[in-house]
């Protein structure tokens, strides 16, 4: 995956990492994730996607925080991240980023309202 920087807001900001292609977010959909320190630096690390609401804190967590597009990867899901995308609160820099990559995430927020 090659798309490692989005759009960068004016300002000192850590840029958004979005990847090419959704169909390279492979990350699980069950069972229990524990994020690395680059990923969740502060509370609890580990999600019970089980729970209500944990796969979505999850991925705040990673859309917010990812380094890499391996990140992004390794924890996100495609069909999962599409399903909740209009649910999960992002900075207003996370979601443009990904949503001029991928327009369909945009339409499906608008249509969820």
């Amino acid at each position: 995956m090659s798309g490692e920087n989005g759009p960068r807001p004016s300002g000192y900001a850590k840029p958004v990492i979005v990847p090419d292609s959704l169909d390279d977010l492979r990350g699980p959909t069950q069972g229990i994730v524990d994020l690395p320190r680059h990923l969740k630096w502060s509370g609890n690390s580990r999600y019970d996607l089980a729970q209500p609401g944990r796969m979505r804190d999850l991925y705040r967590a990673v859309l917010n925080e990812a380094a890499s597009t391996e990140d992004l990867a390794t924890y996100v899901d495609r069909d999962s991240l599409i399903r909740l995308w209009p649910t999960i609160w992002l900075p207003s820099s996370v979601r443009r980023a990904w949503e001029a990559r991928f327009p369909n995430l945009n339409a499906d927020r608008r249509s969820a309202a």
